[in-house]
């Protein structure tokens, strides 16, 4: 980026070759530039690519370089996570968004909630991502706003010592902006649609697209029964056509992350077509369950029959037409789905899981890893998932192949208050601290998130607020739990005036009008009161 003295000459010179720009302040084009850094979706997809493709590689060189993010549901939620990042860790390095499909369908869509199954509007996807970036560029222009001022109230004083800070601050500034792993389903149709969809997702500044190995009409959440996955050649196809659109837009670098369902999904829609024996096709077919068929009175009217290696089976069809999968094959397809992925243009796989088991992941990607070396996850760590209960009947069944006395503990009533504090307790606890830390580590596990975890916070706050609010609490409840803890942890949205941009727009104000500009932040602002140290 460049500097602050240089930006301001640049903008002086061309008002200078400018007879009637006159009234135009060099700094202030340079201040308002500096606030603007991103002109549009594709400068950030750009810029956030290379930053992934950097952890990406020093992932590789060490996995204790993990990524991690949260889902995000609107753009002021994803704005507030940033500034928060930033304060208390310095550095948004390595901590990116996630856009939840799921999340979308059940609070952005024009229908209202919506389960999880590619029903909500296409078109509201590539908006969140817009509204998204809209938010964290808003977080940039504040907080380089506040910079401004400190700069001028140094000036002001006579302080070049301060002054000079201040401008070092706004040269060094990191911007809140940071990549997006975006969410775009099975996608919403065929290998075209998934291609249009895709740009659009990159135009407003998605630079990594997540897609799935699910059928697009019968797509279910990852965490449901029921779900049907494609032939090899279909998800391959849709690969393709994302790549083509990262490429189309410039977007060279662009992140592919190939999610696969097999672990959970025992039915398919299509029986694809072999040409040859040991392809793609024929490694699916492989799996197909199936009755085997030695003479014509074996079938039926409407019965289809395929050869299967040496035997010819009558696959087992549901009244729907849908083939069910050989029982215990998930893991095999899982690897098979993978591998084929990263040999065919991905760069990340997703693999959705029943648990947050280590060993059980761990177990998968080394089987890729054979021959794929590099692979590497994102991984869900979903609220679908009871990891209080999940990690204490792993400890459970630890001590119990142990050899260690479990007698005090019932493994199906674990999740039970009358365990908190117990060691065993303690000790699932400690293995869900470090879960991200240790998966990275031993199960190639690359970036970690939550899908949906601000859905939850949204409830959680706003059931607590209501509980006391319209209880005995009264005012207090929004008094003591809100905003007496936002004065006190330095929260940027107490100044809720501020947060939302008055601020910036009375700089502006003053900028396009001079002394005559009719300004919000005088004296009688109540924001001021927000203005002494907590």
């Amino acid at each position: 980026m460049q500097t602050y003295k240089n930006k301001t000459q640049q903008a002086a010179q061309t008002i200078q070759q400018q007879g009637s720009w006159g009234a135009i302040n060099p700094e202030n084009v340079a201040r308002m530039q500096l606030q603007n850094r991103f002109t549009s979706g594709l400068d950030i997809a750009k810029y956030t690519a290379k930053i992934m493709r950097e952890d990406m590689a020093s992932y590789d060189k060490d996995a204790a370089n993990y990524t991690q993010s949260l889902g995000c549901w609107h753009g002021f939620i994803g704005q507030q996570k940033m500034i928060s990042i930033k304060k208390h860790f310095g550095t948004t390095r390595s901590r990116y968004l996630y856009l939840s499909g799921w999340m979308v369908a059940a609070m952005r869509s024009e229908f209202g909630p919506l389960p999880d199954q590619s029903m909500h509007e296409k078109t509201s996807v590539p908006a969140l991502i817009e509204e998204l970036y809209t938010f964290l560029k808003q977080a940039d222009a504040r907080e380089l706003q506040h910079l401004f001022k400190e700069m001028d109230e140094a000036r002001a004083a006579g302080d070049q010592v301060r002054e000079q800070a201040a401008q070092t601050q706004i040269d060094n500034f990191e911007t809140h902006v940071v990549p997006i792993i975006a969410d775009i389903d099975a996608g919403f149709g065929n290998e075209e649609a998934t291609y249009l969809l895709a740009k659009k997702m990159i135009e407003a500044g998605a630079c990594c697209i997540q897609i799935e190995n699910q059928v697009s009409d019968a797509k279910q959440c990852g965490h449901q029964d029921g779900k049907v996955t494609v032939p090899h050649e279909d998800f391959l196809a849709k690969i393709n056509a994302v790549r083509y659109a990262f490429m189309e837009l410039g977007v060279d670098d662009g992140v592919i992350v190939a999610r696969t369902d097999s672990l959970g999904a025992g039915l398919t829609q299509k029986i694809p077509v072999s040409r040859e024996p040991g392809d793609l096709a024929d490694q699916y077919n492989a799996y197909l369950d199936g009755e085997e068929v030695n003479s014509l009175a074996d079938m039926q009217s409407g019965d289809m029959a395929i050869k299967q290696g040496d035997r010819l089976i009558k696959p087992t069809r549901l009244p729907n037409g849908l083939v069910r999968f050989k029982a215990d094959t998930g893991a095999d397809r899982v690897v098979l789905d993978c591998i084929t992925s990263l040999q065919n243009g991905a760069d990340l796989l997703w693999i959705e899981t029943e648990k947050p088991h280590i060993g059980q992941i761990a177990e998968l990607v080394n089987r890729i890893r054979d021959v794929v070396p590099n692979a590497k996850l994102v991984y869900n760590n979903s609220p679908s998932f009871n990891w209080t209960l999940n990690f204490r009947q792993q400890v459970f069944d630890a001590w119990l192949e142990e050899g260690k006395n479990t007698a005090d503990y019932q493994r199906d009533q674990l999740m039970s208050s009358q365990y908190d504090g117990t060691e065993l307790a303690d000790e699932a606890d400690e293995r869900i601290r470090c879960f991200q830390r240790d998966a990275a580590q031993q199960a190639g596990i690359f970036h970690h998130l939550i899908t949906l975890p601000t859905y939850h916070t949204a409830a959680l706050s706003t059931d607590n607020l209501a509980k006391d609010y319209f209880g005995e609490q009264g005012m207090l409840g929004y008094v003591k739990e809100v905003q007496r803890k936002e004065i006190r942890q330095g929260l940027a949205c107490v100044k809720h005036q501020d947060m939302s941009g008055s601020n910036i727009g009375d700089d502006h104000k003053e900028y396009f009008s001079g002394a005559q500009a009719l300004k919000a932040s005088g004296k009688d602002n109540t924001m001021n009161q927000f203005a002494v140290s907590s």
